[in-house]
């Protein structure tokens, strides 16, 4: 009876600031790209998930179904936690939504403008469509935005916290 007690009385040990920045990047990473691959489905983009780290180096039958997308929004999750780290350590500090929605807007412009030539099955920036250019836009605003505002309201909790 007495262990029970103990066990009970035991507390979790609470993430840190850069855990729940890893997790947040993941489930960001996931929730934004499977939400650019429903605009996709719905034709107001041209681009999906699948199109940057899937299609661009794979051209097989799977890599345009349903499994391609799949696999696409679980590799966006991965790689949002590099993103998600990347802004703990530059960004944490920053308060308000202003320098997370900038993130998110520099992102789509280094991912769509300079890193184009590297995913094929993008389109160039001049051959994209205007339906694509603000739905991508305004999906990596959202992205950036949820993100950055979600570690720099953590590293503030976590702050607070740990001051007293």
């Amino acid at each position: 009876m007495e262990t029970q007690q103990l066990e009970q009385n035991k507390t979790e040990k609470p993430m840190s600031a850069l855990s729940k920045a890893i997790v947040t990047g993941f489930v960001g990473g996931v929730l934004w790209s499977f939400i650019g691959t429903v605009t996709y489905y719905f034709s107001f983009s041209t681009v999906s998930a699948a199109s940057f780290v899937i299609r661009s180096w794979i051209q097989t039958e799977w890599a345009s179904s349903w499994l391609g997308e799949l696999l696409g929004i679980l590799c966006v999750g991965v790689l949002s936690i590099v993103v998600a780290v990347l802004y703990f350590f530059l960004f944490r500090k920053m308060v308000g939504m202003m320098p997370a929605m900038i993130f998110g807007v520099a992102l789509w412009f280094v991912f769509f403008y300079f890193m184009n030539p590297v995913f094929e099955a993008v389109p160039s920036f001049s051959e994209l469509d205007s339906n694509t250019i603000v739905t991508t836009i305004c999906i990596y605003l959202l992205y950036g935005t949820f993100i950055g505002y979600s570690i720099s309201y953590e590293y503030q909790q976590y702050e607070a916290e740990n001051a007293k």
